[in-house]
């Protein structure tokens, strides 16, 4: 970073230059001034340092492309701005300088102040966009209005710089003045709202920037989502971190399973289905205040980029109910905190659960064609990490045999197997790229990204997660009846214990009303009610519904496999690849390579059912 001690035409040379060796050019002005700019991007916004101007110059600073005008030498700030739009407007034909100031206290429009004849789409785009404030936020009356007049800067202040010597520097200049509806007469923020409507605000002018690159200059950029910044502040990755560093400290599936499953399903099957003993859990190796405490003390709301605030806000949120479920394991509150974290379950998803239980048949097989035990299938989860080394050198993941897990599952990218798990090749060969093709890989493709949350996952990222799984089942003629059976097993159970059913209860529903065989209908009864009640089972039918939904829509499944996020994230996770911030996947599964794979994805955008997706 450039320390410029004063903006001299020696100062003013130095960070020409700086811009045109690097990709953008940041730097400390006087009077507490400052400037960051990406050469790539033919606008600057600029707000001019005002007292008791709350708020208004965060509406500025997360740009990609900004000026902060000092308090004071006004006349050396012009020189600056001449300059950079000299060079610049060169490089793009022209130049936008857009300044953004607060109006008065008490007024009640937006003012558009700028050439609208030579910028009719840039700033009726603007218009349009912000016309539409008031119907985003209750109780708002604003007009907006556009403004054709030489006057674009706020009142008793001075132009950016003449008409003649805008003409001569390439510059267009567009002023904003936004009414200060954002705080009170005290000039105290309503924080919350003024959260919102900043990143409404950003919005609006991002679209703007872009009709104006579209129509009047050379640049290159693909959407107005590229427009923010590729090269995020240091307190983004800071909390990236220790959101990142909180959930890490404990293993949640562990601490909420129970450790004592095999005498619970003991003593459950030798008294004919009547006695549930106790579920036993492991010590928490966390203090669930301490972490809380840690948690609200990350300053998310200093974070101005409206896309990072909206993901950490969100993984907050969630990682707050993990927390209060693990010191409420027994209690009727995990329940109450378990259906606040997976959203309950629709009626529409307990329809499709039912149609498929009543169309497909349970499939019993002898005992002896589960050939496989945990050792065998650990053999095959090697194989395919072999096939994951050869497109990347930096893959590892290890793999766990033990007998403390009723599930097998992945835990931070590390796989876990019960120790007397048995299964026939179709079914290995369906959970290796349900778990290894799909939670492994994505947590490996998520830790190569500059963010750790793409690696431990967005909030609500699972059910996108565990129906892309489910999909890979499928997409290997591995989707057994009985798989998706369990699916809608799950649902049901969850729909149940919603309702208040026990253990026993739930059970007799699946065995008896259902057809599911003893041992089935006891491990979706023992999952759904440990913790005190935990519906996370049911977001594998969920996220497979959503899934397929989504690719019968046209939407591509590659670009879900490039970290752990959830499909109402797809707009965030694009912005981000656009403005450069994500990279491209690292890893695919070996099923991406294979023309059944095609073939599958045909059949699913025709329309299949879910029953019909099953393998005979």
């Amino acid at each position: 970073m450039l320390e410029i001690a004063d903006l001299s035409e020696n100062s003013i040379n130095q960070i020409l230059t700086n811009l045109k060796e690097e990709h953008e050019a940041i730097c400390k002005l006087p009077s507490d001034g400052f400037l960051h700019i990406e050469k790539e991007l033919p606008y600057l916004v600029i707000y001019r340092r005002k007292k008791e101007d709350r708020g208004t110059r965060r509406f500025v600073i997360n740009e990609a492309s900004y000026l902060i005008i000092g308090h004071d030498d006004f006349e050396s700030y012009k020189k600056l701005l001449i300059a950079l739009s000299d060079q610049l407007s060169t490089k793009f034909n022209s130049y936008l300088l857009f300044e953004i100031f607060s109006g008065n206290e008490g007024s009640t429009t937006i003012k558009i102040k700028g050439p609208h004849t030579k910028l009719p789409t840039a700033l009726d785009t603007l218009k349009e966009d912000l016309d539409g404030i008031n119907s985003e936020f209750s109780g708002m009356y604003l007009k907006v209005e556009i403004l054709d007049t030489n006057k674009r800067q706020p009142e008793t202040t001075e132009a950016l710089m003449t008409t003649e010597e805008a003409k001569n520097c390439g510059a267009v200049i567009v002023g904003l003045e936004v009414p200060p509806v954002y705080r009170n007469a005290h000039n105290q923020l309503y924080p919350v709202f003024f959260r919102k409507f900043k990143d409404y605000l950003i919005k609006a002018m991002h679209r703007s920037f872009f009709e104006f690159i579209r129509v009047q200059t050379s640049g290159g950029v693909a959407s107005y989502n590229a427009l923010g910044r590729k090269y995020l502040k240091q307190i983004v990755f800071d909390i990236d971190k220790k959101l990142a560093d909180i959930e890490r400290s404990y293993q949640f599936l562990w601490l909420i399973s129970p450790s004592n499953i095999a005498e619970i399903k003991k003593e459950f099957f030798e008294s004919k289905y009547d006695k549930v003993p106790d579920y036993h859990y492991r010590l928490l190796p966390v203090d669930p205040d301490v972490l809380k405490r840690k948690l609200y003390n990350l300053q998310i709301e200093d974070i101005d980029d409206p896309a990072m605030s909206f993901l950490f806000r969100e993984k907050r949120e969630e990682l707050d109910l993990q927390i209060s479920m693990l010191n409420e394991r027994g209690t009727d509150n995990f329940l109450y905190d378990s259906i606040r974290l997976y959203k309950g379950v629709q009626k529409d998803l307990c329809e499709e659960a039912v149609n498929i239980l009543n169309n497909v048949e349970e499939h019993i097989e002898p005992d002896a064609v589960k050939e496989l035990d945990a050792k065998a299938f650990s053999s095959l989860a090697r194989k395919e990490f072999d096939f994951y080394k050869k497109q990347d050198e930096n893959f590892t993941c290890k793999v766990h045999i033990r007998k403390d897990v009723n599930v097998m599952m992945v835990s931070h990218g590390e796989l876990y197997i019960p120790s007397d798990y048995k299964m026939n090749r179709v079914e290995a060969d369906a959970l290796i790229q349900h778990e290894v093709g799909t939670h492994v890989l994505t947590y490996y493709n998520g830790s190569t990204q500059p963010l750790e949350q793409l690696s431990i996952g967005l909030a609500d990222y699972d059910p996108l997660q565990e129906g892309m799984a489910v999909m890979s089942e499928f997409m290997i003629d591995g989707l057994t009846p009985n798989r998706l059976r369990i699916l809608a097993g799950r649902v049901l159970a969850g729909e149940a214990v919603m309702n208040g059913a026990g253990f026993q209860e739930i059970f007799r529903l699946l065995k008896t009303g259902y057809g599911f065989s003893a041992e089935r209908a006891f491990n979706i009864t023992s999952r759904i009610m440990q913790g005190g009640g935990f519906i996370k089972d049911i977001i594998y039918l969920k996220g497979l519904v959503l899934l397929k939904n989504h690719l019968k829509d046209g939407g591509e499944l590659e670009t879900l496999l490039a970290g752990k996020y959830g499909l109402k994230h797809l707009p965030v996770i694009n912005e981000l690849t656009e403005r450069k911030v994500l990279k491209t996947l690292k890893l695919k599964p070996s099923y991406l390579h294979s023309d059944k794979m095609y073939e599958k994805l045909n059949l699913i955008r025709k329309g299949m059912s879910l029953p019909q997706m099953v393998c005979k």
